[in-house]
Protein backbone atom coordinates (compact mmCIF):
# COMPACT_ATOMS: atom_id res chain seq x y z
CA UNK A 1 0.00 0.00 0.00
CA UNK A 2 1.07 3.34 -0.43
CA UNK A 3 3.26 5.28 1.85
CA UNK A 4 3.20 8.94 2.33
CA UNK A 5 6.06 11.27 4.01
CA UNK A 6 5.55 14.71 5.43
CA UNK A 7 7.88 16.72 7.81
CA UNK A 8 4.82 17.74 10.25
CA UNK A 9 2.29 15.39 11.06
CA UNK A 10 -0.72 16.28 13.17
CA UNK A 11 -3.24 13.78 14.51
CA UNK A 12 -6.92 15.33 14.81
CA UNK A 13 -8.46 18.16 12.96
CA UNK A 14 -10.02 20.22 15.65
CA UNK A 15 -9.02 23.34 17.60
CA UNK A 16 -4.88 21.88 18.06
CA UNK A 17 -4.71 20.19 14.68
CA UNK A 18 -6.27 24.17 12.69
CA UNK A 19 -4.41 25.84 14.81
CA UNK A 20 -1.09 24.45 14.75
CA UNK A 21 -0.97 23.47 10.81
CA UNK A 22 -1.62 27.50 10.31
CA UNK A 23 1.56 28.08 12.79
CA UNK A 24 4.07 25.52 11.03
CA UNK A 25 2.77 26.21 7.37
CA UNK A 26 3.23 30.06 8.32
CA UNK A 27 6.72 29.88 9.64
CA UNK A 28 8.03 26.47 7.37
CA UNK A 29 6.14 27.17 4.22
CA UNK A 30 8.84 25.30 2.36
CA UNK A 31 7.99 22.34 4.57
CA UNK A 32 5.12 20.02 4.42
CA UNK A 33 2.23 19.57 7.02
CA UNK A 34 -0.27 16.67 6.81
CA UNK A 35 -3.57 17.00 9.26
CA UNK A 36 -5.17 13.63 9.87
CA UNK A 37 -9.12 13.77 10.77
CA UNK A 38 -11.02 11.32 11.30
CA UNK A 39 -14.21 13.03 10.95
CA UNK A 40 -16.05 14.12 7.56
CA UNK A 41 -15.53 17.98 8.99
CA UNK A 42 -14.38 19.42 12.30
CA UNK A 43 -17.76 20.92 14.10
CA UNK A 44 -17.75 24.54 16.51
CA UNK A 45 -18.88 22.06 19.45
CA UNK A 46 -20.35 24.86 21.67
CA UNK A 47 -22.56 26.01 19.16
CA UNK A 48 -24.11 22.34 18.85
CA UNK A 49 -27.26 23.26 21.37
CA UNK A 50 -27.82 26.23 19.18
CA UNK A 51 -28.35 23.97 15.95
CA UNK A 52 -30.19 21.84 18.14
CA UNK A 53 -32.58 24.38 19.04
CA UNK A 54 -32.83 26.04 15.51
CA UNK A 55 -31.55 29.41 16.55
CA UNK A 56 -28.71 28.17 13.67
CA UNK A 57 -28.31 26.41 10.76
CA UNK A 58 -26.99 22.45 11.56
CA UNK A 59 -24.52 23.45 8.40
CA UNK A 60 -23.32 26.81 10.25
CA UNK A 61 -21.58 24.69 12.92
CA UNK A 62 -18.83 22.57 10.44
CA UNK A 63 -15.50 24.36 9.99
CA UNK A 64 -14.21 24.43 6.32
CA UNK A 65 -12.00 22.27 5.59
CA UNK A 66 -10.20 25.40 3.33
CA UNK A 67 -9.50 26.33 7.52
CA UNK A 68 -6.56 23.84 7.48
CA UNK A 69 -5.75 23.35 3.19
CA UNK A 70 -5.70 27.19 2.33
CA UNK A 71 -2.51 26.91 4.38
CA UNK A 72 -1.04 24.79 1.91
CA UNK A 73 -1.45 21.70 4.32
CA UNK A 74 -2.72 18.11 3.31
CA UNK A 75 -6.00 17.28 4.93
CA UNK A 76 -6.45 13.42 4.86
CA UNK A 77 -9.87 12.34 6.19
CA UNK A 78 -8.67 9.17 7.37
CA UNK A 79 -8.02 7.52 11.00
CA UNK A 80 -4.99 6.30 12.52
CA UNK A 81 -5.16 2.72 12.65
CA UNK A 82 -1.89 2.12 14.37
CA UNK A 83 1.59 3.60 15.46
CA UNK A 84 5.29 2.75 15.55
CA UNK A 85 6.90 5.50 17.15
CA UNK A 86 10.78 3.94 17.04
CA UNK A 87 9.85 4.21 12.25
CA UNK A 88 8.22 6.88 12.96
CA UNK A 89 5.38 5.39 11.20
CA UNK A 90 1.48 5.96 11.02
CA UNK A 91 -1.39 3.25 9.70
CA UNK A 92 -4.30 4.61 8.37
CA UNK A 93 -7.66 2.66 8.54
CA UNK A 94 -7.47 2.51 4.48
CA UNK A 95 -4.41 0.65 4.36
CA UNK A 96 -1.71 3.56 3.85
CA UNK A 97 0.80 4.88 5.96
CA UNK A 98 2.51 8.02 6.69
CA UNK A 99 6.21 8.64 7.52
CA UNK A 100 6.68 11.85 9.93
CA UNK A 101 9.57 13.75 11.06
CA UNK A 102 7.56 15.07 14.12
CA UNK A 103 4.43 14.24 15.47
CA UNK A 104 1.63 16.52 17.15
CA UNK A 105 -0.97 14.29 19.05
CA UNK A 106 -3.91 16.08 18.91
CA UNK A 107 -6.60 13.19 19.20
CA UNK A 108 -9.00 14.87 21.76
CA UNK A 109 -11.30 13.37 24.18
CA UNK A 110 -14.57 11.43 23.65
CA UNK A 111 -17.83 12.05 26.31
CA UNK A 112 -18.29 10.08 29.30
CA UNK A 113 -20.94 7.43 30.15
CA UNK A 114 -21.07 6.57 33.86
CA UNK A 115 -20.38 2.70 34.44
CA UNK A 116 -23.71 2.09 35.85
CA UNK A 117 -25.98 -0.61 34.99
CA UNK A 118 -28.21 0.19 31.66
CA UNK A 119 -25.63 2.45 30.16
CA UNK A 120 -25.96 0.86 26.60
CA UNK A 121 -29.52 1.04 26.38
CA UNK A 122 -30.28 2.20 22.85
CA UNK A 123 -31.98 5.84 23.67
CA UNK A 124 -28.91 7.60 25.89
CA UNK A 125 -27.17 10.04 23.66
CA UNK A 126 -23.87 11.88 24.22
CA UNK A 127 -23.10 15.63 22.69
CA UNK A 128 -19.68 15.88 20.87
CA UNK A 129 -19.65 15.88 17.09
CA UNK A 130 -22.02 16.89 14.24
CA UNK A 131 -23.77 13.31 14.34
CA UNK A 132 -24.73 13.78 17.61
CA UNK A 133 -26.13 16.47 16.98
CA UNK A 134 -28.42 15.36 14.21
CA UNK A 135 -29.44 12.34 16.17
CA UNK A 136 -30.04 14.56 19.19
CA UNK A 137 -32.53 16.75 16.66
CA UNK A 138 -33.86 13.78 15.30
CA UNK A 139 -34.93 11.87 18.30
CA UNK A 140 -36.27 15.45 19.82
CA UNK A 141 -39.19 15.51 16.98
CA UNK A 142 -41.14 13.03 19.19
CA UNK A 143 -39.83 12.78 22.83
CA UNK A 144 -41.87 14.55 25.19
CA UNK A 145 -39.52 14.40 27.77
CA UNK A 146 -35.94 14.27 28.11
CA UNK A 147 -33.54 14.03 30.93
CA UNK A 148 -30.28 15.70 30.98
CA UNK A 149 -27.68 14.04 33.22
CA UNK A 150 -24.78 16.82 34.11
CA UNK A 151 -25.23 20.24 34.98
CA UNK A 152 -21.84 21.53 33.46
CA UNK A 153 -22.11 24.27 30.78
CA UNK A 154 -23.13 21.82 28.12
CA UNK A 155 -25.56 20.24 30.54
CA UNK A 156 -27.61 23.34 30.95
CA UNK A 157 -27.31 24.40 27.21
CA UNK A 158 -28.71 21.05 25.89
CA UNK A 159 -31.23 21.09 28.79
CA UNK A 160 -32.26 25.22 27.56
CA UNK A 161 -32.09 23.76 23.76
CA UNK A 162 -34.71 20.81 25.19
CA UNK A 163 -36.86 22.99 26.52
CA UNK A 164 -37.14 25.70 23.72
CA UNK A 165 -38.38 22.56 21.56
CA UNK A 166 -41.56 22.10 23.73
CA UNK A 167 -39.75 19.13 25.49
CA UNK A 168 -40.47 18.28 29.80
CA UNK A 169 -37.09 18.39 30.54
CA UNK A 170 -35.10 17.14 34.06
CA UNK A 171 -31.64 18.44 34.50
CA UNK A 172 -29.94 16.44 36.90
CA UNK A 173 -26.58 16.43 38.79
CA UNK A 174 -24.06 14.94 41.89
CA UNK A 175 -23.67 18.79 43.47
CA UNK A 176 -26.17 20.82 45.05
CA UNK A 177 -26.45 23.64 42.54
CA UNK A 178 -25.74 23.85 38.59
CA UNK A 179 -21.87 25.15 37.33
CA UNK A 180 -20.28 23.20 40.70
CA UNK A 181 -16.65 23.93 38.88
CA UNK A 182 -17.66 27.13 37.68
CA UNK A 183 -19.53 29.23 40.77
CA UNK A 184 -20.12 28.78 44.51
CA UNK A 185 -23.01 28.17 46.22
CA UNK A 186 -24.31 31.62 46.63
CA UNK A 187 -24.18 32.15 42.85
CA UNK A 188 -25.78 28.14 42.31
CA UNK A 189 -28.98 29.24 43.85
CA UNK A 190 -29.83 32.14 41.95
CA UNK A 191 -29.07 29.07 38.58
CA UNK A 192 -31.73 27.14 40.37
CA UNK A 193 -34.22 30.30 40.52
CA UNK A 194 -33.58 30.38 36.87
CA UNK A 195 -33.94 27.28 36.29
CA UNK A 196 -37.29 26.81 37.34
CA UNK A 197 -38.55 29.98 35.88
CA UNK A 198 -37.43 28.72 32.70
CA UNK A 199 -39.97 25.14 33.43
CA UNK A 200 -36.42 22.70 34.02
CA UNK A 201 -36.91 20.77 36.64
CA UNK A 202 -33.86 20.40 39.00
CA UNK A 203 -32.68 17.15 40.43
CA UNK A 204 -29.46 18.49 42.49
CA UNK A 205 -27.60 16.01 45.42
CA UNK A 206 -28.61 13.51 42.64
CA UNK A 207 -26.68 10.13 41.92
CA UNK A 208 -27.31 8.44 39.08
CA UNK A 209 -27.79 4.82 40.24
CA UNK A 210 -29.09 3.07 36.83
CA UNK A 211 -30.55 3.03 33.45
CA UNK A 212 -33.48 0.76 34.45
CA UNK A 213 -35.38 -1.05 30.85
CA UNK A 214 -34.66 -3.58 28.41
CA UNK A 215 -33.73 -2.00 25.12
CA UNK A 216 -34.53 1.54 25.61
CA UNK A 217 -34.13 3.30 29.19
CA UNK A 218 -37.84 3.33 30.62
CA UNK A 219 -36.62 4.64 33.71
CA UNK A 220 -33.77 7.43 35.40
CA UNK A 221 -33.01 5.69 38.70
CA UNK A 222 -31.15 7.77 41.25
CA UNK A 223 -30.21 7.65 44.40
CA UNK A 224 -33.06 8.09 47.63
CA UNK A 225 -35.36 5.71 45.39
CA UNK A 226 -36.26 8.69 43.11
CA UNK A 227 -36.96 7.80 39.28
CA UNK A 228 -37.54 9.69 36.77
CA UNK A 229 -39.77 7.42 33.64
CA UNK A 230 -39.40 8.13 30.30
CA UNK A 231 -41.64 6.57 27.46
CA UNK A 232 -38.90 4.49 25.78
CA UNK A 233 -40.54 4.39 22.07
CA UNK A 234 -39.71 8.11 21.96
CA UNK A 235 -38.19 9.75 25.34
CA UNK A 236 -34.53 9.97 26.28
CA UNK A 237 -31.26 10.32 27.91
CA UNK A 238 -28.40 13.25 27.14
CA UNK A 239 -25.53 12.27 29.01
CA UNK A 240 -22.99 15.31 29.69
CA UNK A 241 -20.39 14.29 32.76
CA UNK A 242 -17.65 14.82 31.38
CA UNK A 243 -15.27 13.36 28.57
CA UNK A 244 -12.11 10.85 28.58
CA UNK A 245 -9.12 11.32 26.58
CA UNK A 246 -9.18 9.36 23.19
CA UNK A 247 -5.85 7.24 23.66
CA UNK A 248 -6.77 4.07 21.97
CA UNK A 249 -4.07 3.73 19.40
CA UNK A 250 -1.25 4.42 21.69
CA UNK A 251 -2.32 1.45 24.41
CA UNK A 252 0.76 -0.80 24.66
CA UNK A 253 2.78 2.21 23.61
CA UNK A 254 6.22 3.63 24.84
CA UNK A 255 3.91 7.19 25.47
CA UNK A 256 3.40 7.75 29.22
CA UNK A 257 -0.24 8.22 29.92
CA UNK A 258 -1.89 9.16 32.91
CA UNK A 259 -5.79 8.85 33.94
CA UNK A 260 -6.56 11.56 31.79
CA UNK A 261 -4.13 12.06 29.39
CA UNK A 262 -1.28 12.31 27.96
CA UNK A 263 1.59 12.69 30.19
CA UNK A 264 3.68 16.67 28.55
CA UNK A 265 6.04 18.95 29.99
CA UNK A 266 5.37 22.76 29.56
CA UNK A 267 6.48 22.69 25.94
CA UNK A 268 3.70 19.97 25.40
CA UNK A 269 6.83 17.51 24.47
CA UNK A 270 6.05 13.76 25.70
CA UNK A 271 8.32 11.15 26.61
CA UNK A 272 9.02 10.27 23.22
CA UNK A 273 11.44 12.31 21.40
CA UNK A 274 10.10 14.85 18.37
CA UNK A 275 6.48 13.46 19.52
CA UNK A 276 4.27 16.31 21.00
CA UNK A 277 0.89 16.36 22.47
CA UNK A 278 -2.20 18.93 22.99
CA UNK A 279 -5.61 19.28 23.62
CA UNK A 280 -7.92 17.34 25.20
CA UNK A 281 -6.32 14.39 25.30
CA UNK A 282 -2.93 15.79 27.47
CA UNK A 283 -2.81 15.54 31.61
CA UNK A 284 -1.34 18.85 32.34
CA UNK A 285 -1.63 21.08 35.70
CA UNK A 286 -3.24 24.15 37.05
CA UNK A 287 -1.48 27.50 36.53
CA UNK A 288 -2.27 28.02 39.27
CA UNK A 289 -0.61 25.64 42.07
CA UNK A 290 1.14 23.89 39.64
CA UNK A 291 -1.18 20.81 40.93
CA UNK A 292 -2.58 18.02 38.32
CA UNK A 293 -6.01 19.96 36.71
CA UNK A 294 -8.93 19.23 34.49
CA UNK A 295 -8.68 21.65 31.89
CA UNK A 296 -10.83 20.01 28.89
CA UNK A 297 -11.46 23.36 26.80
CA UNK A 298 -10.93 24.53 23.58
CA UNK A 299 -9.91 28.05 25.24
CA UNK A 300 -7.31 25.57 27.00
CA UNK A 301 -6.38 23.46 23.54
CA UNK A 302 -5.35 26.72 21.06
CA UNK A 303 -2.70 28.25 23.39
CA UNK A 304 -1.86 24.57 23.77
CA UNK A 305 -1.38 23.93 19.67
CA UNK A 306 0.46 27.85 20.09
CA UNK A 307 2.88 26.14 22.39
CA UNK A 308 3.44 22.67 20.41
CA UNK A 309 3.64 24.67 17.16
CA UNK A 310 6.50 26.58 18.45
CA UNK A 311 8.45 24.21 20.39
CA UNK A 312 7.58 21.86 17.04
CA UNK A 313 9.58 24.52 15.24
CA UNK A 314 12.64 25.03 17.37
CA UNK A 315 11.95 28.16 19.34
CA UNK A 316 11.31 27.77 23.10
CA UNK A 317 7.82 28.59 24.57
CA UNK A 318 6.22 27.44 27.64
CA UNK A 319 2.10 26.97 28.47
CA UNK A 320 1.32 28.68 31.67
CA UNK A 321 -1.12 26.12 33.15
CA UNK A 322 -5.12 25.77 33.00
CA UNK A 323 -6.71 28.59 34.73
CA UNK A 324 -10.09 27.58 33.27
CA UNK A 325 -11.99 30.94 32.51
CA UNK A 326 -15.54 29.98 31.51
CA UNK A 327 -19.06 31.40 30.62
CA UNK A 328 -22.48 30.00 29.86
CA UNK A 329 -25.93 31.86 29.62
CA UNK A 330 -29.27 30.52 31.73
CA UNK A 331 -31.96 32.37 30.01
CA UNK A 332 -31.19 36.01 29.59
CA UNK A 333 -29.04 35.42 32.59
CA UNK A 334 -24.91 35.10 32.04
CA UNK A 335 -22.29 33.22 34.25
CA UNK A 336 -18.70 33.16 33.95
CA UNK A 337 -16.03 31.62 36.54
CA UNK A 338 -12.34 31.65 36.31
CA UNK A 339 -9.32 29.90 38.85
CA UNK A 340 -10.31 28.65 41.51
CA UNK A 341 -14.15 28.22 43.47
CA UNK A 342 -13.99 28.68 46.92
CA UNK A 343 -15.57 25.68 47.75
CA UNK A 344 -12.28 23.80 45.26
CA UNK A 345 -9.80 26.00 46.63
CA UNK A 346 -11.04 24.54 50.81
CA UNK A 347 -11.15 21.17 49.23
CA UNK A 348 -7.68 21.43 48.32
CA UNK A 349 -6.48 22.36 52.05
CA UNK A 350 -6.50 26.12 50.79
CA UNK A 351 -7.39 29.26 52.70
CA UNK A 352 -8.97 31.68 51.66
CA UNK A 353 -10.82 35.73 51.94
CA UNK A 354 -13.71 36.57 49.73
CA UNK A 355 -15.51 39.45 48.37
CA UNK A 356 -18.52 40.70 46.59
CA UNK A 357 -19.28 43.33 44.45
CA UNK A 358 -22.99 44.36 42.69
CA UNK A 359 -23.71 47.57 40.62
CA UNK A 360 -26.09 47.33 37.83
CA UNK A 361 -24.96 46.64 33.81
CA UNK A 362 -25.29 50.59 33.09
CA UNK A 363 -26.21 53.45 34.89
CA UNK A 364 -29.05 52.75 36.98
CA UNK A 365 -30.88 55.66 35.35
CA UNK A 366 -30.83 54.26 32.07
CA UNK A 367 -33.87 51.74 30.73
CA UNK A 368 -32.92 48.05 31.10
CA UNK A 369 -30.04 48.26 33.90
CA UNK A 370 -29.55 45.24 35.75
CA UNK A 371 -27.47 43.45 38.57
CA UNK A 372 -24.19 42.34 38.00
CA UNK A 373 -22.76 40.46 40.76
CA UNK A 374 -18.70 39.90 41.08
CA UNK A 375 -16.85 37.47 43.60
CA UNK A 376 -13.80 37.40 43.94
CA UNK A 377 -11.94 34.32 45.62
CA UNK A 378 -8.39 35.08 47.28
CA UNK A 379 -5.36 33.45 48.95
CA UNK A 380 -5.68 33.96 53.16
CA UNK A 381 -2.11 34.95 53.54
CA UNK A 382 -1.12 36.80 50.57
CA UNK A 383 -4.13 38.52 48.96
CA UNK A 384 -3.48 36.88 45.78
CA UNK A 385 -6.51 36.43 43.47
CA UNK A 386 -6.96 33.26 42.57
CA UNK A 387 -10.51 32.52 41.43
CA UNK A 388 -13.69 34.72 40.41
CA UNK A 389 -17.08 33.96 39.40
CA UNK A 390 -19.71 36.84 38.03
CA UNK A 391 -23.61 36.73 36.73
CA UNK A 392 -25.06 39.85 35.04
CA UNK A 393 -27.02 40.01 32.01
CA UNK A 394 -23.64 41.13 29.44
CA UNK A 395 -20.31 41.52 29.01
CA UNK A 396 -19.37 38.49 32.03
CA UNK A 397 -16.80 37.58 29.33
CA UNK A 398 -14.63 40.39 29.69
CA UNK A 399 -15.03 40.70 33.39
CA UNK A 400 -14.05 36.75 33.86
CA UNK A 401 -11.33 37.29 31.01
CA UNK A 402 -10.23 40.62 33.15
CA UNK A 403 -10.08 38.09 36.54
CA UNK A 404 -8.28 35.42 34.43
CA UNK A 405 -5.35 37.68 33.52
CA UNK A 406 -5.42 38.99 36.99
CA UNK A 407 -4.46 35.40 37.86
CA UNK A 408 -2.47 34.89 35.14
CA UNK A 409 -0.03 37.67 36.62
CA UNK A 410 0.35 37.11 40.18
CA UNK A 411 -2.08 39.95 41.43
CA UNK A 412 -3.46 40.94 44.29
CA UNK A 413 -6.75 42.17 45.89
CA UNK A 414 -5.04 45.52 46.36
CA UNK A 415 -3.97 45.42 42.70
CA UNK A 416 -7.65 44.86 42.13
CA UNK A 417 -8.97 47.69 44.27
CA UNK A 418 -6.50 50.18 42.21
CA UNK A 419 -8.06 49.14 39.02
CA UNK A 420 -8.75 51.68 36.58
CA UNK A 421 -11.46 51.31 34.45
CA UNK A 422 -13.84 53.41 32.06
CA UNK A 423 -17.40 54.29 32.18
CA UNK A 424 -20.59 54.87 30.21
CA UNK A 425 -24.60 55.58 30.83
CA UNK A 426 -24.71 52.06 28.00
CA UNK A 427 -22.21 50.16 28.95
CA UNK A 428 -20.75 50.56 32.71
CA UNK A 429 -22.06 51.39 36.15
CA UNK A 430 -21.59 55.26 37.18
CA UNK A 431 -18.27 56.03 37.11
CA UNK A 432 -18.04 55.96 41.22
CA UNK A 433 -17.81 52.67 41.63
CA UNK A 434 -16.67 49.06 39.06
CA UNK A 435 -18.27 45.61 40.78
CA UNK A 436 -14.67 44.15 40.28
CA UNK A 437 -13.01 47.18 41.94
CA UNK A 438 -16.05 46.28 44.89
CA UNK A 439 -15.37 43.15 45.22
CA UNK A 440 -11.30 43.87 46.03
CA UNK A 441 -11.98 46.10 48.38
CA UNK A 442 -14.99 44.02 50.29
CA UNK A 443 -12.46 40.90 50.48
CA UNK A 444 -9.54 43.44 51.39
CA UNK A 445 -11.95 45.02 54.74
CA UNK A 446 -11.75 41.03 55.74
CA UNK A 447 -8.28 40.46 55.21
CA UNK A 448 -7.33 43.79 57.16
CA UNK A 449 -8.77 42.47 60.06
CA UNK A 450 -6.97 38.91 59.62
CA UNK A 451 -3.89 40.32 58.91
CA UNK A 452 -2.51 43.51 58.99
CA UNK A 453 1.18 42.38 58.25
CA UNK A 454 0.04 40.20 55.40
CA UNK A 455 -1.82 43.26 54.11
CA UNK A 456 1.73 45.45 54.19
CA UNK A 457 3.31 42.64 52.56
CA UNK A 458 1.07 42.81 49.78
CA UNK A 459 1.02 46.31 49.27
CA UNK A 460 4.61 45.98 48.87
CA UNK A 461 4.49 43.38 46.89
CA UNK A 462 2.31 45.39 44.40
CA UNK A 463 4.77 48.23 44.75
CA UNK A 464 7.74 46.12 43.37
Amino acid sequence: MEQLKTVYLIIGGGPVGIQAAKMLRKSRPESSVTVLRPEPFSVIYCAIPYAIEGIIDMDKIAKRDELVTDTGADLIKASAKNIDFDAHLVTLDDGRSIKYNKLLIATGALPFVPPVPGKELKNILTVKTAADAERIKEKAEKAGKVVVIGAGAIGIEQAQAMKSLGKEVHLVDMAAHPLPAMVDGEFGEKLIEELASAGIAWHGSSVLKEFAGKEFVEEVVLNKDKRIKLDAKNDFVIVSVGVQPELGIFKDTKLEMARDGIKVDALMRTNIENVFAAGDCVSFYSGIDNRPLGGKLATNAVPMAKVAAANMLGQKRAYQGFFNGAVTCLGDLRVGGTGFTQTFASKKGLSTVCGYGQTTSRFPIMPGAQNVRVKLVAEAKTGKIIGGQVLGPDAVAEKIDLITFAIQKGHTLNDLANLSYSAQPWQTFFPAANPIVKAAEDALASFNKKDETANEMMVENSLT
